[in-house]
């Protein structure tokens, strides 16, 4: 039998010790996290890149006019805080009082700094919390206090937090709502895998957890400041022994991919009815991400052809030298000499023979092998960059004065911005990015959900509290 959860004070109010993950671009809207809220819990409005409303009540698209990647980039700031305000106030008035409302910024995302600023300034007094990772969000305490927030760094080991709090948080350390745990191996989305740490390794949470909590305690940090426990959180009984131990202090739950399959959810029915026909092992840690970070997505045909393109892949020198003595002679064009083995040059010419008839050159003196028609695309999308990251691999944007991160631009990753958008608002989830947990295939095995059945978002954490 299940002992169940009680309500915990965390950012200055008192929640159920339920989280709605933020999840990205479009991915979490208003009525996600309004009705999150109403229930009892922190509803997460994501701050990256949401949707704004005509006078109709439609969403506007953003479209990017301008012709330089840096005023496109401004164009991307103004729709950031624009949108992220009109779900924070939507979510607001949703939630009548209940739970509480947090945004959710990536540190890494193109002008975080000011897209954050932007939206404490113009909600001023309906967000309770920032929750911010992707990065080390240094100045998120500072941001948070001069606005009277609390803020919820995202870290994935003790290391981290003693790190961000050494450096910045003891100075608001009364604005310190939570800190979240987010497991590397098992979050859905960006992960904070370390150099480090294996990522075909992964680790038991508990001692993880365990250990910040004992540096949270070093530091001074009472143990009423919850730690949440975020990735491959499904059933709540699968935790029982976390609830109430003495030995990790309070602890709360975020739910990022639960919450994809509910009515109020605002991904399209297309999305929603894939997430039923996962199976265990369909989710993929991946390292094609334009951020560098590893990620965790459903390997769907997108993802298989970023790993196909990647294969195709083959070390080049510009002389003659070891055994890089083979003049390579398909995929290239006139006047370009690129010394290649004898093997290599046997493969190029296989790939050249299906097709893959064009080679792209990688910031790491490599070329990869594909199709014009997606060579086409590559190009176009790097060309069409916004700046939606503070630095890009695939792109080489980078938000500083020369707007270049010094790199050549890598065909191996893909514009985030670009399928994100596309997937969340009707876009084929075969054929774009879709992030998820790697419990995600429970969809299909939770009798919750059996013949097809979606949840409400109340009816979610009704469930949630039984345990299951």
């Amino acid at each position: 039998m299940f002992k169940g959860i009680n309500p915990i004070l965390m950012g200055g109010r008192e929640v159920l010790p339920l989280v709605e993950g933020g999840k990205g671009v479009a991915a979490t809207n208003h009525h996600s996290s309004g009705a999150w809220a109403a229930a009892g819990g922190i509803g997460t409005v994501s701050a990256v890149n949401a949707d704004s409303f005509d006078a109709e009540g439609k969403i506007i698209p953003q479209v990017y006019r301008a012709l330089t990647r840096r005023e496109r980039h401004e164009e991307l700031v103004d729709y950031a805080i624009a949108g992220a305000v009109d779900q924070v106030k939507r979510a607001y008035d949703i939630a009548s009082g209940r739970g509480a409302i947090n945004i959710n910024v990536l540190w890494e995302m193109g002008g975080a700094q000011r897209v954050l600023q932007g939206v404490l300034e113009r909600a001023k007094g309906l967000i309770n919390g920032v929750t911010c990772g992707a990065g080390m969000p240094y100045k998120l305490s500072e941001i948070a206090a001069h606005h009277g927030v609390h803020y919820y760094p995202i870290i994935s080991s003790a290391r981290a937090f003693r790190a961000l709090w050494k450096r910045a948080y003891s100075k608001a350390a009364e604005w310190l709502g939570a800190v979240v745990y987010e497991d590397p191996w098992l979050a859905g989305g960006h992960n904070g895998l370390s150099n480090a740490e294996d990522p075909r390794a992964p680790q038991d949470p508990y001692p993880r957890v365990r250990d910040l909590r004992a540096t949270m305690r070093e530091v001074g940090i009472s143990d009423d400041v919850p730690i949440i426990m975020a990735g491959g959180v499904w059933f709540l009984r699968e935790w029982e022994d976390w609830i109430g131990n003495p030995e990790l202090g309070a602890i709360a739950f975020q739910f990022g991919t639960r919450p994809l399959l509910t009515q109020e959810s605002p991904i399209p029915d297309v999305w929603k009815q894939k997430l039923m026909t996962l199976k265990k092992g369909d989710i993929l840690l991946h390292q094609f991400s334009p951020t560098g970070f590893y990620s965790s997505a459903v390997r769907n045909t997108y993802l298989r052809g970023l790993e196909a393109r990647s294969e195709r892949q083959i070390a080049f020198s510009t002389e003659a030298a070891g055994d890089h003595q083979f003049l390579l002679d398909v995929g290239v064009g006139r006047g370009k000499k690129y010394y290649v083995t004898r093997d290599d040059l046997l493969r190029a010419r296989e790939w050249d023979g299906y097709g893959y008839t064009q080679a792209l050159k990688t910031p790491d003196n490599t070329l990869v092998f594909e199709a014009p028609d997606e060579v086409k695309v590559v190009r176009k999308d790097q060309a069409d960059c916004m700046g939606c990251l503070s630095q890009c691999q695939f792109s080489a944007w980078a938000d500083n004065e020369t707007n270049s991160t010094g790199r050549l631009a890598d065909p191996r990753s893909f514009c985030i911005q670009k399928t994100l958008q596309d997937i969340a608002h009707g876009g084929d989830p075969e054929h774009n990015l879709m992030f998820a947990g790697h419990a995600a295939y429970r969809f299909g095995e939770d009798p919750f959900y059996s013949n097809g059945f979606v949840p409400t978002v109340k009816q979610l954490v009704e469930r949630i509290q039984t345990g299951d």
